[in-house]
């Protein structure tokens, strides 16, 4: 992150520009395992928000408690995996591609491309 510092209105404000991944922003351990987590996350809730299934039936699809159904339908990963994550994805009819490839960076990212 890079701080600026700018004046509004006579004061001096101290901007921090973000580095596009919120978790890394904040000094969390492992921030491109959790960004990845909250991205495989999201894509859980929105398929389930617009299933219009009961979430007794999305348990028994996900092999998950009902309990573990409203933590995704709240947006929370709770415990889950990158791994489970996608097992949910593949058990909810979509297909997750994994690509690897060189980068020019000094190390790699992760991320989550939807179709």
């Amino acid at each position: 992150m890079k701080a600026k510092r700018r004046t509004i209105h006579n004061r001096v404000a101290h901007v921090t520009e973000a580095t596009g991944n919120i978790f890394a922003d904040l000094g969390l351990p492992n921030p491109e395992q959790e960004l990845l987590k909250a991205q495989l996350t999201l894509q859980v809730y929105t398929i389930l928000k617009d299933s219009n299934m009961t979430q007794a039936e999305i348990a028994k699809i996900l092999g998950v408690q009902q309990p573990q159904v409203s933590l995704l339908m709240r947006n929370r990963a709770g415990s889950f995996s990158v791994g489970r994550l996608m097992e949910f994805l593949t058990a909810l009819r979509q297909d997750v591609e994994i690509t690897v490839r060189p980068t020019r960076k000094e190390h790699g990212a992760l991320s989550v491309v939807s179709a």
